[in-house]
């Protein structure tokens, strides 16, 4: 009998334009300055063929050289600026929606948690890359 992942939700409001919102996270220039969740890691290389069964990836690393690895997937749908859906190389599901308020845009990720870390610990981890996006949106 097959079980359903536990989906875990992530969210946060950036005061910008979900125009200037969508570019940020899919421009690989852009994504290499907010994707990793902590100071002392980085994003030296990212990807991005955004549209239905185009890939992405961006390598997340620890500044001091000593673990890295790949993030991506496979876009399954995407609807400009209002939704991005992919299944990572593991089969789970990600879904991430931008809503546009006017002036500011709620970006919500919906994903499929892993067995092998926590599910507070992957919820921290991808809120603090959503905060990390936020901040460089924001600065820029």
């Amino acid at each position: 009998m097959e079980t359903q992942a536990q989906k875990v939700t992530v969210s946060t409001t950036i005061n910008a334009p979900v125009s200037k919102v969508w570019t940020y996270f899919n421009s690989p220039e852009h994504v290499t300055q907010w994707c990793f969740a902590s100071d002392d890691w980085h994003a030296p290389k990212s990807e991005n063929d955004v549209r239905v069964g185009g890939s992405f990836t961006t390598t997340m690393a620890a500044k001091d050289g000593s673990f890295s690895f790949d993030f991506g997937g496979v876009y399954t749908q995407v609807e400009n600026e209002k939704l991005l859906d992919y299944n990572m190389a593991d089969g789970r599901n990600v879904k991430v929606m931008f809503e546009s308020k006017g002036d500011s845009t709620t970006v919500t990720e919906v994903f499929d948690a892993e067995s092998e870390n926590s599910v507070e610990m992957q919820q921290q981890g991808w809120q603090a890359i959503l905060e990390n996006f936020k901040k460089h949106v924001e600065a820029n």
